[in-house]
């Protein structure tokens, strides 16, 4: 079944709702931690039936996450203007919940004609956003440095916030990037390749670094805050310029044993095909993503590349003629759809994933045929004795993905305060 979702429906608390057996090697207070901060509010009593530990376990742990200055007691006549009934006028409740002023990260969403940043705090609230237009226009690796810089003093300067107050940044950008290392392989946005964007950042910002795939940062955001977050498996597939994959398996982000897995925009659907923007040629996002269809928009609209209009603009004005009933701005669409069946049926055949998440500026584009893309899909998948995938589609801005982006950092900043590792700076 195909769903639309515009706007965030998420439930009280942040992180996943983790299955208790992927968590057996995180120490006890970790544990502890992440319940709390997953259910929002609770009680030390439901500590002790979700994580099955004594009473005696959960007051001695949540004693010292208290007095670290990581949790804190709240009765629940203060959380809830309605209490349970059957409370009576006794002494509140007490319940725990995070203390959110523990820590603060920023997250931010890199593209090629803006950057967008959002900060949050240890619970995971948005406290502020910052958006900057930038230049269309492949970078040195020292420009784009100075943008994210000019990016994020311009977000702590609306939040009146200090570089001292952040303990982590999480950045997600188009392209391929070595998760472990850091080092980008190559982007849509930089000149170069294999370049080394942590050290850099470093001399500007004393802060770690947490670098990723655009996709799999939005990938954290459903794992973290939503849909996703009570889910063991799914994937997301997003189609923006390019077209880019993440995959949950067992309540974590998979990448592959290098980091660089999931490149589903790279998979080849036709031998000497189209040009990507890769280099090489038959790729998925030849034919579905934004420059694609901006390629075949300038020749069924009759625009040259000297028209000033922008990418947004031609496919705005060739979905327009789409929906108007233009016969080759439908073909077009028509056409990608078709591509883009053939990719999701891939994934469904490879990873059996009960649940894809189709997300993007302007997946819009591609819901105007949703329903005959999924039929297509079906279609192609050998599904005798398979329940049907379940296909959402997601219209999320570039503020969800810098969310996705501080769920990184609020991860790592959980494994060194509360988990007692030492930080990493590279």
């Amino acid at each position: 079944m195909l769903k639309n979702k515009e706007s965030k429906n998420i439930s009280m608390g942040c992180g996943p709702l983790l299955d208790r057996s992927t968590v057996n090697a995180r120490p006890l207070r970790q544990q502890i931690f992440q319940f709390v901060r997953a259910t929002g509010t609770t009680a030390r009593a439901d500590i002790t039936r979700a994580l099955q530990i004594s009473a005696g376990s959960a007051t001695t742990q949540t004693a010292d996450l208290i007095a670290e200055g990581l949790l804190r007691e709240v009765s629940q006549t203060e959380r809830d203007p309605e209490p349970e009934r059957g409370l009576g006028r006794g002494r509140p409740r007490v319940a725990l919940e995070i203390v959110p002023e523990t820590a603060h990260v920023i997250g931010i969403k890199l593209t090629a004609t803006k950057h967008t940043a959002v900060l949050c705090d240890f619970a995971g609230d948005i406290l502020a956003t910052m958006t900057i237009p930038t230049q269309n226009t492949r970078r040195t690796p020292q420009q784009l440095l100075i943008e994210i810089i000019t990016l994020i003093e311009r977000l702590l300067a609306a939040a009146k916030m200090k570089p001292s107050d952040i303990k982590a940044v999480g950045l997600g950008m188009p392209g391929i990037v070595d998760h472990g290392t850091g080092q980008i392989k190559w982007t849509s946005l930089l000149a170069d390749t294999d370049v080394d964007l942590r050290s850099g950042f470093a001399a500007y910002f004393d802060a770690p670094l947490y670098l990723d795939n655009d996709t799999n940062m939005l990938t954290l955001f459903e794992l973290w805050f939503g849909t996703g977050r009570d889910k063991t498996d799914f994937a997301v597939v997003t189609i923006e310029t390019g077209v880019g994959m993440g995959m949950v398996m067992n309540n974590r982000l998979y990448r592959g044993s290098h980091g660089m897995g999931l490149e589903l925009g790279h998979t080849k659907v036709q031998l000497d095909g189209a040009l990507c923007q890769c280099g090489l040629r038959g790729c998925l996002e030849a034919y579905i993503g934004e420059y694609a269809l901006t390629r075949e928009a300038e020749t069924v609209l009759d625009v040259g590349h000297t028209d000033v209009r922008s990418q947004e603009e031609l496919l705005d004005m060739l979905f327009t003629e789409a929906q108007a009933g233009h016969k080759l701005a439908e073909s077009i669409f028509k056409r990608a759809g078709r591509y883009l069946s053939m990719g999701l049926s891939n994934v469904v055949q490879i990873f059996d994933p009960p649940l894809i998440i189709l997300s993007g500026a302007r997946v819009q584009y591609h819901s105007l045929y949703a329903e005959e893309v999924f039929a297509n899909m079906q279609s192609l998948t050998l599904s005798k004795g398979r329940a049907p995938c379940d296909v959402q589609i997601h219209r999320w801005d570039d503020d969800i993905w810098a969310h996705g982006a501080a769920a990184a950092g609020l991860s790592a900043l959980t494994d060194t305060i509360v988990g007692g590792l030492e930080v990493q700076h590279t």
